[in-house]
């Protein structure tokens, strides 16, 4: 993938992009709120209230129980098993249950990450704005987090699923992914999960290790599944109900998201679901997924049936060749926007991602098809203003104009220009350059919304997140801004909200959306009717200081990069 100059910062490799450009209600108050703290901390509290580990915080599962704590009202418990270590003889194999176990089980602190090469930050502004958190990595990394207002009862249930591509990120990589929040002022039972990635989730050692690893192409996938089986099984003992479990994701957790609906081993389990900034794309086939492994393997100097030394081999050996192999065999990219290959003239990309296999992964979700296992399943698509923000881009016009005419052609490039500024003359050069990923991935939205439309079943609703953030200056609405929200976490996300009245509003109302939506399936709340999206008109609502429903907003000058 190609990468943009430091200048320009439109065309943006996956990792760059994610990284530089966002690869970061009411309840019961007493006393000040808190100041926004680091996510991995075990009691970081919106508002005040007290952490306690009563004997009540106390759950069943079918391994044993677990004891979590109270942050305020809200059972908090973080790193439960729902499968065994991934590493040593089970690395590259399924998902296996935990081994049950007698006694309470502290389920008090985060868990380990997949394995992962660390973020490599090179600006002060996007680390102050993202505050992200790298965590502590393992392959025991098959744990999941719960908040829920009680332990009884039966709740929507909100699963989400983190961002990073296919070889990145964790479950509390963004103070925005805390749960309790929603919890607290939604009345949901909130869920979120880490899993295999990069090497560990996607190297096909089918040809090495023989029949057992046929699922190791896609393990990452296996493993959400697996997640969402344990869900089914077990979050009744939460106060959460089976039957009402919106999975939702951003950015990778978008695409994976759309994956996921298109998996025979996953319907019944999912009801509603949410793409954000993310979705689609051009995976491969599983013959070229294998050939990328086979020459992964042999760039490693693995020699036939050597199992054991993959099995023992350092995680980031693994993670270099596959970056290696696959810049020889992809064609060189040009996009507008960072993301899997998507849209019209795209061709699939070996690298850490699924391929189709035929038996877990069997078509190109929300790419080529809305898949049948999805059609009863209701849809929100999304994304925001400035996808490829990235702080320390500050081109002038005529830097942008350059790097855009490399990539769509002087002509396209200057009308391009010329009608961003038109739509939006209070935004500077520096903030409309940011927008144009914001364009391709509202492109890309209309196309997933348009299929599930086209299927005749459950709705499709679309959104459009351009709140402009108070916080330094021109960074706009970023890959990953909308999280704060959605979740209602600004304060806890200060540093990129500035968690000012405008912010809190926002979030109240899109978090209260996004609680509905798992509830019932309609988002739509007093005062804010959001209507389903038809191709012809394209409705969407814009989540912005006037939180409104648009028709194709940024339609026109959308239309201008669409081919």
């Amino acid at each position: 993938m190609s990468k943009a100059s430091s200048k320009d910062g439109i065309i943006l490799n996956r990792r760059e992009a994610l990284l530089m450009s966002a690869t970061a209600g009411m309840g019961i108050a007493l006393g000040r709120p808190a100041r926004a703290s680091d996510s991995i901390k075990t009691a970081a509290h919106q508002q005040p209230g007290g952490c306690s580990t009563p004997r009540s915080a106390v759950a069943k599962t079918q391994y044993g129980p677990v004891r979590g704590y109270l942050d305020g009202d809200v059972f908090t418990f973080k790193g439960i098993p729902y499968g065994q270590n991934t590493g040593g003889e089970n690395r590259f194999l399924p998902p296996k249950v935990p081994a049950p176990w007698k006694d309470e089980f502290p389920a008090l602190v985060y868990g380990a990450n997949c394995p992962q090469h660390l973020h490599d930050w090179t600006g002060n502004e996007q680390t102050f704005l993202q505050d992200w958190d790298d965590g502590w990595q393992s392959e025991d990394m098959l744990k999941l987090n719960i908040w829920t207002p009680s332990l009884s009862g039966s709740r929507a249930v909100m699963f989400y699923i983190h961002g990073g591509g296919f070889e990145f990120g964790s479950s509390y990589e963004l103070p925005s992914h805390e749960g309790a929040q929603m919890a607290r002022h939604h009345d949901v039972v909130q869920v979120s999960v880490n899993h295999r990635l990069n090497a560990l989730g996607f190297l096909d050692v089918s040809e090495i290790g023989g029949s057992a690893y046929e699922d190791s192409r896609n393990l990452s996938f296996t493993d959400l599944v697996f997640a969402l089986r344990w869900v089914q099984e077990n979050i009744a003992n939460f106060g959460g109900d089976p039957n009402k479990v919106m999975i939702y994701g951003q950015s990778g957790g978008g695409s994976k998201v759309t994956t996921l609906l298109g998996m025979p081993a996953a319907k019944g389990l999912i009801h509603r679901a949410s793409a954000q900034s993310g979705g689609g794309g051009q995976i491969p086939t599983a013959e070229q997924q294998k050939e990328f492994s086979t020459r992964v393997i042999k760039e490693l100097g693995v020699g036939a049936g050597d199992m054991a030394a993959l099995q023992k081999m350092e995680w980031a050996r693994m993670i270099a060749a596959g970056r290696t192999v696959a810049a020889k065999m992809n064609p060189p990219r040009h996009d507008l926007v960072f993301g899997p290959p998507s849209g019209p003239g795209s061709v699939p990309m070996v690298g850490w991602t699924p391929c189709i296999d035929g038996k877990n992964v069997v078509c190109k979700s929300f790419e080529d098809v809305a898949p049948e296992t999805a059609k009863d399943v209701p849809i929100l698509f999304g994304s925001v203003s400035e996808e490829s923000m990235r702080y320390l881009s500050n081109p002038t016009e005529a830097e942008w104009h350059a790097s855009l005419a490399k990539v769509i052609g002087d002509g396209k490039a200057t009308e391009l220009i010329a009608a961003m500024k038109k739509v939006h003359p209070e935004k500077s050069i520096k903030t409309l350059s940011f927008g144009v990923g914001g364009l391709s991935a509202r492109n890309k939205v209309q196309r997933m919304a348009k299929l599930k439309h086209e299927q005749g079943g459950a709705k499709a609703y679309q959104y459009y997140f351009s709140w402009q953030s108070p916080m330094l200056e021109g960074a706009g609405a970023w890959h990953t801004a909308e999280l704060a929200f959605c979740f209602d976490n600004t304060k806890r996300c200060e540093q990129g909200t500035g968690n000012t009245p405008e912010a809190q509003a926002i979030a109240k109302k899109m978090a209260t959306a996004w609680s509905n939506f798992a509830r019932t399936g309609d988002p739509s709340q007093p005062g804010l009717a959001w209507p389903a999206a038809e191709p012809d008109h394209g409705q969407t609502m814009v989540f912005d200081k006037e939180c409104r429903v648009v028709n194709d907003p940024e339609g026109e000058v959308r239309k201008l990069i669409e081919s």
